[in-house]
């Protein structure tokens, strides 16, 4: 019997063999992990990533790290928050922190791929903007399971892989000519259809999210408690949700603290669309905040989602409400000067998503809004790039090129040539 239910948030139907989809009923909902064990606990069915009893897998057949959590000093000092604490996903031996993709993506797509494996699925395909696809390409190597990657050629620069045997090019990457992320997700589950593979399935998905939890599951068997405070840049949201919904578990738990950590979540100016949505208080994105001139401007691409889960109910709207939560927008020149500050105090070199929550902790902590009431989580989702490249070898693949105007009979002779 399996130790964990899958339930609609809006009107609670069990459902059952469902891998990634809305409740029938409740098209705008999104599905939530119900387990059965109220109670947390770090003695799970394998190590790493895998020693935590709340995540939807059984037997995991391959290794998985997990995040590095601590208690910051330098950069603490500089921030003037006395218990900060960082989770490191990334590459930072010193720290315990081996993610050989640099980035939290790489619980995402452990559990993705555990958990189809355990539902019989024989492959996947899914769409990304670079980290992602790190992820899966490594995890498609390491654990055997075939995997279609599916990404924009804007976000190409961080398509870089481990030359190491079977990791370098272990999955097929397909490269958007003509779009962005948004357009390479619907290029994605064209090619699942015509594929005859299951499309991974984004936020949708809750082994995604509970994969991505593993930080917040990490956070609180290191602390002891519930953080006061969260801090994270967001895409599609799914990191956030996720953040929200191990916490709601904790609570029910009873023994981490009787409060949600408060939800601060950064985006990348002046692509912005869900802190500009929430600064109206609405559940709506408007569309002209969508305009694909405003990616072009950012330094982070990998969060230019144009289709976040934002206004779904579960969603980071309802996440931001229910923990009294907050969003921030930050420039280029603060994602620029925070990496170079949590680098000096640290010691560690960060990403640039990771730059944009670096930057609204020190923003809010400017203002006195956080640093007095209790322990303070930073997710770095990404860092240790140069570190890992000085310790390994590194190289950049020759993606595929496709439209996002192909036709079913273009997709079918592309893949003919992509899969062999």
């Amino acid at each position: 019997m399996s130790h964990f239910n899958i339930v609609c948030r809006k009107c609670g139907k069990v459902l059952e063999n469902a891998y990634c989809a809305f409740c029938e009923h409740c098209v705008n909902a999104l599905l939530v992990t119900e387990y059965r064990e109220k109670e947390f606990s770090s003695r799970g069915p394998g190590e790493g990533a895998w020693k935590f009893n709340w995540l939807p897998v059984h037997s995991p057949g391959f290794k998985q790290p997990g995040p590095a959590v601590y208690r910051s000093e330098g950069f603490a000092r500089q921030a003037g928050i006395p218990e900060l604490y960082i989770c490191f996903c990334g590459y930072w031996p010193e720290r315990g922190a081996l993610l050989q993709t640099c980035t939290f993506k790489e619980f995402e797509a452990a559990v993705v791929i555990q958990n189809a494996m355990e539902n019989g699925m024989q492959g996947l395909v899914a769409a990304s903007a670079g980290n992602t696809a790190r992820a899966f390409a490594h995890l498609s190597s390491t654990s055997g399971f075939p995997a279609i990657i599916v990404v924009p050629s804007m976000c190409l620069p961080e398509m870089w892989y481990l030359e190491e045997k079977g990791i370098f090019g272990s999955a097929p990457t397909i490269a958007v000519s003509d779009g962005d992320y948004s357009d390479s997700i619907n290029v994605a589950k064209r090619i699942a259809l015509v594929a005859g593979m299951p499309f991974e399935g984004g936020v949708k998905n809750i082994a995604k999210r509970d994969g991505l939890g593993i930080v917040m599951l990490e956070a609180v068997n290191t602390i002891g408690t519930l953080p006061r405070h969260y801090f994270q840049a967001v895409g599609s949201g799914a990191g956030a949700i996720a953040a929200w919904e191990m916490s709601e578990r904790f609570l029910k738990d009873g023994r981490y603290g009787s409060s949600l950590p408060v939800l601060h979540l950064a985006q990348n100016l002046p692509f912005a669309p869900m802190t500009k949505a929430y600064m109206r208080k609405s559940r709506e994105i408007d569309p002209a905040d969508l305009d694909f001139a405003f990616i072009s401007e950012t330094t982070t691409r990998v969060l230019s989602n144009r289709y976040p889960a934002y206004g779904v109910l579960g969603g980071v709207f309802d996440a931001l409400q229910a923990t009294g939560g907050t969003m921030y927008g930050i420039t280029n020149d603060e994602v620029y000067a925070a990496m170079d500050i949590f680098e000096e105090t640290e010691g560690i070199d960060l990403v640039p998503a990771a730059g944009v929550a670096t930057a609204a902790l020190l923003k809010a902590a400017k203002k006195g809004t956080v640093g007095s009431d209790g322990p303070v989580l930073l997710n770095i989702t990404g860092g240790g790039e140069r570190r890992l490249k000085r310790d390994m070898a590194v190289g950049r693949i020759n993606p595929l090129l496709i439209s996002k105007n192909a036709s079913e009979k273009e997709i079918e002779k592309f893949l003919r040539h992509a899969v062999r």
